[in-house]
């Protein structure tokens, strides 16, 4: 299909970053191009090292920004080695970052992927199709007790207990193997009274899964680091996330890295010597405009958080 993606508070991202033509920048989490081609598009001398774990993604990017392939670099990598990646270019400091964390359009929509609950497909969920663990391994695979503590971790699901003995107990006379399957199972565990509230009852399992799958938590506050590290003096780092536990760590993370000295309260002085990496641009996050909301329904959740080096 074709892939489509759209680029959620595109102008909001754009305007933090506070472009510079002839900066380095880096689009962590590229997608469809979106928020790649609007910074493309305002260097003149600068460098963009545009990144997606997605090869579909990359792919529909490198289209999308052909008009600027003299000033950008496509590399098929996870965002957790960017600063890795930039080393390896030659690149020891960069003057804006933006890492979007949510799962694109295109995923979702995309059947054969086998992100969605509402279409029927192979259990699959690999934002990178090259990497080794899927949904079928991890609903198949794993203990009831692991399955639990990813529904809870990861979906914050209050019926995680009843859905994954329901999981290994349907397992046992064959695979669970598609979306659909694995749909019916979370339905039939779940009470009557919490199927009529109107949400999908498979939505916390299915972004819990996702999120073990690309293992796309535990990475966030280790990259936000390394990104800060890399920011010259005045250079912005933008994080738009999509659920409460990613809003969560780049929050911590943020404030980690304005904070500086870690000495317990009651020291006099400062024995640590450390000093604050970054200010935080957005004291509250930035969220989507109603208009935005009108045009795509999905940005609803997103939120964009916003620091600068000092």
């Amino acid at each position: 299909m074709e892939f489509n993606h759209y680029s959620v508070m595109l102008a909001e991202s754009i305007t933090a970053l506070d472009i510079k033509p002839d900066g380095i920048y880096v689009d962590c989490t590229c997608g469809g191009g979106g928020h790649s081609y609007a910074i493309a598009d305002r260097l003149t001398t600068g460098r963009l090292v545009a990144i997606d774990r997605d090869s579909d993604a990359l792919e529909a990017a490198q289209a999308r920004l052909s008009a600027f392939s003299s000033r950008v670099t496509f590399l098929h990598s996870n965002f957790c080695d960017a600063s890795q990646v930039l080393t390896e270019l030659g690149i020891e400091k960069i003057d804006g970052a933006i890492a979007d964390l949510g799962v694109s359009s295109y995923q979702l929509d995309c059947a054969e992927r086998g992100f969605s609950y509402m279409h029927d497909a192979p259990l699959d969920m690999r934002m990178d199709k090259g990497a080794a663990l899927t949904a079928y391994d991890v609903v198949n695979g794993y203990s009831e007790e692991d399955i639990k503590r990813v529904l809870y971790n990861y979906g914050e699901e209050s019926f995680a207990p009843k859905i994954a003995r329901a999981i290994v107990t349907a397992r046992k006379d064959k695979p669970i193997a598609s979306t659909f399957e694995l749909v019916e199972i979370i339905k039939g565990a779940l009470p009557e009274k919490v199927k009529a509230t109107g949400h999908h009852p498979a939505k916390k399992t299915f972004q819990a899964i996702r999120i073990e799958v690309n293992d796309e938590l535990n990475i966030i506050e280790p990259t936000l680091r390394s990104l800060a590290e890399k920011l010259n003096p005045g250079g912005r780092l933008a994080v738009i996330t999509f659920h409460s536990l990613e809003d969560r760590i780049t929050k911590h993370t943020f404030a980690s890295l304005a904070k500086g000295c870690t000495c317990p309260p009651d020291f006099p002085v400062c024995v640590c010597g450390k000093k604050p990496e970054v200010k935080i641009i957005t004291r509250k996050p930035i969220e989507p405009s109603e208009k935005e909301l009108e045009e795509n329904p999905r940005s609803r959740s997103a939120k964009l958080r916003v620091a600068e080096k000092l």
